[in-house]
């Protein structure tokens, strides 16, 4: 006996998820999280019995509601069903997502557009802290259709551009969480930082790498994706995340010379796959990072001061360009703004059918 449970699909920013009203999931949270390894097809490398596209960037959930927070639209929780393992997550936010709760959010019937364009405020439950994301709604109706271009999406589609309030130290607390510029772990220098994902930043060539290598190339490197789970075991409990066996935060990202008009170039691990191309908030983080003078991110920036706020960060399929302003006085780093551009687009909508 199956039952099925209404479901939207959609591509956000550089993701694919399944998206869903609250209140067509169980309530009680264990049997939700058994519900959405269904949904994806999860432990299982293929994911070949369920919606995933076995890969972390294809195994991703969006939970929405309407908020009774005031000032509020929409509640948005974020699940990372992991590929090969029966583990949802809930430690960390998704940028990428986010792109497409607002245009669900709107279809659904929880809020009302306006027009040209509609601004909803999202408040991001698994940090707590708060989006505006503006959905191209022209006549009162989502639009999908538009000439904005990102990297690592075929194609053109219509531009979501996504602003962040408060995100600095949304899930460990602070900035720079271990209260330093740099540390140092296991031999390597390194800055642990925090808007709105929890990143540790370190320079490729330290771990006997370029930093331009392709994702297979990584994917394939065991030596290397055994030393940075090494330092991320370690790392956690610095950044108040506490054990992170089981976690998928925080993010490695290995940093070097940019080499396409960028600021800098990344290569990030999702913690344990190679990211093709670079989480929003993890961008959002390094982007950071590269004004902070004395990380690794910055010096190999350099002097930024001529580059405006638009800040191009480099990925494996391009780069992603991060509107950001960071302030220090007195030697306090203040976060002035931060925000960028993505697409998103409806893939399909309709029940899917999981065991019973």
């Amino acid at each position: 006996m199956q039952k099925s449970i209404p479901c939207t699909m959609m591509r956000g920013g550089t993701s694919k998820g399944a998206y869903f009203l609250k209140s067509d999931l169980p309530e009680n949270e264990a049997e939700r999280d058994q519900v959405l390894l269904s949904v994806m097809g999860s432990p299982d490398d293929r994911q070949i019995d369920g919606l995933g596209g076995a890969n972390p960037l294809t195994s991703k959930v969006a939970i929405i509601s309407k908020s009774d927070e005031p000032d509020v639209d929409i509640d948005y929780l974020f699940a990372q069903v992991v590929v090969d393992q029966p583990v949802v997550g809930y430690g960390q936010n998704c940028g990428n997502i986010l792109a497409g709760v607002g245009q669900f959010a709107i279809e659904k019937g929880l809020i009302e557009a306006g027009s040209p364009t509609t601004d909803v405020t999202v408040l991001m439950v698994n940090s707590g802290d708060k989006a505006v994301v503006t959905v191209p709604t022209p006549d009162g109706e989502v639009s999908y259709s538009g000439d904005a271009k990102i990297d690592g999406v075929p194609g053109t589609a219509a531009p979501v551009p996504l602003n962040f309030l408060d995100t600095a130290g949304s899930l460990c607390g602070a900035l720079l969480p271990t209260g330093n510029v740099v540390d140092e772990v296991d031999g390597v220098a390194l800055t642990c930082i925090d808007n709105g994902m929890p990143v540790v930043v370190m320079r490729a060539e330290n771990f006997g790498v370029e930093g331009t290598e392709t994702v297979e190339q990584l994917e394939a490197n065991e030596d290397l994706k055994k030393r940075l789970e090494s330092i991320r075991l370690l790392v956690g409990p610095m950044m108040n995340l506490g054990d992170v066996t089981d976690k998928t935060v925080p993010k490695m990202t290995l940093v070097s010379a940019p080499g396409s008009g960028g600021v800098i170039s990344t290569r990030s691990f999702i913690p344990h796959r190679c990211h093709s191309t670079i989480g929003v908030f993890a961008a959002v983080t390094v982007a950071t990072a590269c004004l902070i003078p004395g990380t690794p991110a910055a010096e190999i920036a350099g002097d930024l001061s001529s580059a405006g706020t638009q800040l191009l960060i480099e990925h494996p399929s391009g780069a992603m360009a991060v509107d950001i302003e960071v302030e220090q006085n007195d030697g306090e780093i203040e976060l002035k703004r931060s925000g960028f551009l993505r697409t998103a687009r409806k893939l399909y909508e309709g029940q899917v059918f999981i065991s019973d």
